[in-house]
């Protein structure tokens, strides 16, 4: 058994090694066109197209779609009208899925600027209010879809429709990972339910599997599962597996030199291994200090589940992984087809003092400045009413904002109408915000290319553009 192991190749061999030999490098060919699809060899990973504002993204996605009129886009003309058909010069958009000409609901907001900036905000949302100077709210989002699950898609994969790589897949593929130890890509909710499409939204669609997004449990004793061996595998036992398979890898190596494809897939595997020692730190809160856990509202009911995610991005982005996105109202919470009132003040309760946590803490430690960090939705509210008290989707005009990875903060980029239904002046489409946040990372969504099936695959399919007044002092 030893002596197969330890087989080394001769200078000659017999005419049945040579068939043998020879049979095995037609099949060769098949298992190495494999290889190359999965590698994504066939698409040499570029590098950095220019200087990068940004190392690291945290998207904040709050899942149903928050009402930018009652967070960070006011509209004194909606409580003036309130209780009134839309008026004839606004033109009722053919995607509205509820009631027809329901009558406009107010927005009953105490609003109030600040910082420098002088930015408004309600006070649904008064400890991020306190970083406006350095948050610039995108008032002119628009996106293609009407649904929750066409919505959320589009707003992950630049598509309403499932099939394309996510954005953290781009991210990864583009940049490669920072760190050898950890995932460079990982998706955090905030309880054990499962986001409208579940895993598609951080899938890697045709790229090869590598670059999807890993999902840990943040509300969880162990927030990566099976991470620990099992209980009656020793090291010892599991160090002889390992050097098993090292040895059958070494052997397969010298009989087939030219497929060095098999070292990229044996290193995924490895990193599963150097997770176990690596991870366990990195995800284990009890390590901070009781300042800064509640700073994140740790301790707190309402707070405490996604503060504690909050508080693993900013671990995980030390430690080197490049892109974290944390879901907020996991299973479209943010939906508000009714009671928005309600629904929207325990839903900002909950996100409210974890996110203004992050950012300080970011800023604290010199990380604010190499971390964009996002916060948005897949779409906004109506200004009509839907069953009395709530508000229906509106992808045809809402807001979101960025921080951080060079953004300029203290500044608003276009506008919507005077009641928020559409997008009317610098109109930012989600092909526009993934090409905003590439660039920020230092890569240029037309340049960023994948061959799929004899063509070149685009992160924005061939459209979308860097807003640069993002960076603009």
């Amino acid at each position: 058994m030893n002596d197969f192991l330890e087989f080394a190749p001769s200078d000659s061999f017999s005419r049945r090694a040579f068939l043998q030999r020879a049979g095995f490098g037609f099949g060769s060919i098949a298992l190495l066109s494999l290889l190359q699809r999965e590698s994504g060899w066939a698409a040499p990973r570029p590098t950095s197209h220019f200087p990068a504002k940004a190392k690291n993204v945290i998207w904040l996605f709050m899942e149903g779609g928050p009402s930018h009129l009652d967070l960070v886009d006011p509209k004194p003309l909606l409580n003036r009208l309130a209780g009134q058909p839309l008026p004839p010069s606004f033109k009722e958009p053919i995607t509205a899925m509820g009631e027809k000409g329901a009558p406009l609901l107010p927005a009953p907001r105490t609003w109030t600027r600040h910082g420098q900036s002088g930015l408004w905000a309600s006070e649904w949302m008064p400890n991020i209010a306190r970083h406006m100077d350095d948050i610039a709210v995108i008032r002119s989002c628009w996106t293609n879809g009407i649904n929750h699950s066409g919505g959320v898609c589009q707003m992950n994969t630049c598509i309403n429709v499932a099939g394309r790589p996510s954005l953290g897949a781009w991210v990864h593929y583009g940049l490669g990972s920072a760190n050898q130890n950890l995932p460079s890509f990982v998706v955090i909710c905030d309880s054990n339910g499962r986001p409208v499409n579940g895993p598609r939204n951080w899938g890697s669609g045709f790229m090869p599997a590598s670059h999807q997004g890993v999902r840990i449990h943040g509300a969880e004793a162990e927030p990566i599962r099976s991470l620990h061996a099992p209980e009656h595998h020793s090291e010892a036992r599991q160090a002889e597996k390992l050097s098993l398979l090292q040895r059958f890898n070494r052997k397969h190596a010298l009989e087939h030199p030219q497929q060095s494809e098999l070292e990229a897939r044996i290193r995924s595997y490895e990193l599963a291994f150097r997770m176990q020692a690596t991870a366990p730190e990195a995800v284990d809160i009890s390590r901070e200090t009781e300042a800064t856990q509640q700073l994140y509202g740790l301790g707190q009911k309402e707070t405490s589940s996604f503060g504690r995610n909050c508080l693993l991005a900013r671990r995980l982005i030390e430690r080197g992984v490049r892109f974290v996105q944390l879901y907020n109202g996991t299973g479209s919470k943010w939906d508000s087809h009714s009671g928005i009132e309600k629904n929207h003040s325990r839903l900002c309760h909950t996100m409210d003092q974890p996110i203004a946590g992050l950012l300080q803490d970011l800023k604290q430690r010199g990380l604010l400045k190499e971390t964009l960090v996002v916060w948005g939705g897949e779409f906004g509210r109506t200004p009509m009413s839907e069953k009395g008290d709530g508000r229906d989707h509106n992808p045809t005009g809402f807001s979101i904002w960025m921080a951080g990875g060079g953004v300029q903060g203290g500044q608003v980029i276009g506008r919507t109408d005077e009641l928020g239904l559409y997008a009317v002046e610098d109109r930012m489409h989600v092909r526009d915000l993934h090409a905003s946040i590439l660039g920020l990372l230092g890569l240029d969504n037309m340049s960023l290319t994948y061959d799929h099936k004899g063509r070149p695959e685009r992160p924005t399919l061939n459209e979308g553009r860097f807003n640069r007044q993002l960076i603009r002092a």
